[in-house]
């Protein structure tokens, strides 16, 4: 497997969910708990960074550089060419030691996105569909830690990360998104919490390991077929990007390390690179499920 380059070695608490926009030739990510959005333009090199009123978990497309956001105490709209954050929806405002994580947009314009506990102790977290016309519905539940949702090609399957219990979970997916048939897709084995994923054109899974030093590669059985190094320890979540889809985003974070872990780790918490041997699955806008 290739291995992967820092392209931006920001120095990241928590860099998470990096996001291809084709039409900017640009990969988005989020520091978290620097409160941050960040955009690098790949053609020209352009770095951008803006600042959120609180913790970023996520960043989804609705538009032209309009996204949807998931922070501690909701959904917001922001606006890359302005700056400007507007709020959407609540979520969970009888749970203030909450706040939303990971998520992410399905070919069918629907926005998935997870909860967790703030502290990472109590199993507060759910996991989230916002469907046309932003109804939002709770999906499954009980999690301390919920990541990396992202869906197989033809839609069918859903792929949700238990961080907390190690496990990878598949459900089978409705027309009208409705889950089922929870399973365990594969629990993680060696060092590392399963973290953020993404799924490529030929259904293999790509979860990023929190703590383990690398990338795993599932088939569509569950089987571990490829592994990716990484020269530190945090891996959050990666992306498809590129003309062809196959150059390969991670986000990685310096998040509960020691002085002397950074020391070791000079590029934990910036973003990576790396060419994939297959492509993965196009960028799809949530912007159904917001029509305002």
């Amino acid at each position: 497997m290739p291995v992967p380059v820092c392209v931006w070695p920001i120095g990241a608490e928590l860099a998470e969910g990096p996001l291809w926009q084709a039409a900017e030739n640009a990969i988005y990510f989020v520091d978290i708990k620097g409160r941050q959005i960040h955009r690098l333009v790949v053609t020209t090199g352009e770095r951008t960074t803006w600042y959120a009123p609180d913790q970023v978990g996520f960043i989804a497309p609705l538009g032209d550089r309009v996204f949807v956001c998931g922070m501690p105490d909701g959904l917001y709209r922001f606006d890359a060419v302005g700056g400007e954050f507007d709020k959407l929806m609540d979520v969970e405002p009888h749970l203030p030691g909450n706040r939303l994580n990971d998520g992410f947009a399905d070919a069918r314009g629907r926005l998935w996105f997870g909860s967790m506990d703030d502290a990472e102790e109590a199993p507060t977290g759910t996991l989230y569909r916002v469907d046309e016309g932003g109804a939002l519905s709770a999906q499954d539940s009980g999690y301390v830690i919920t990541n990396g949702p992202a869906m197989s090609p033809d839609g069918r399957t859903l792929y949700h990360n238990d961080t907390m219990r190690r496990v990878v979970y598949a459900f089978d997916v409705a027309i009208d998104g409705t889950l089922s048939r929870k399973r365990i897709f594969t629990a993680i084995s060696g060092d590392g919490h399963p973290d953020g994923m993404a799924v490529d054109a030929e259904g293999y899974v790509w979860v990023a390991l929190f703590g383990g030093w690398r990338i795993d590669r599932y088939s569509p059985e569950g089987e571990l077929v490829d592994q990716v190094a990484f020269p530190c320890a945090n891996i959050t979540k990666l992306a498809f990007g590129g003309d062809d889809l196959r150059t390969v985003y991670a986000s990685t974070a310096w998040k509960g390390l020691t002085s002397a872990e950074r020391e070791k780790q000079p590029h934990a918490g910036g973003l990576f690179s790396f060419r994939s041997p297959v492509p993965g699955q196009a960028q799809a806008s949530c912007a159904a499920a917001f029509v305002r």
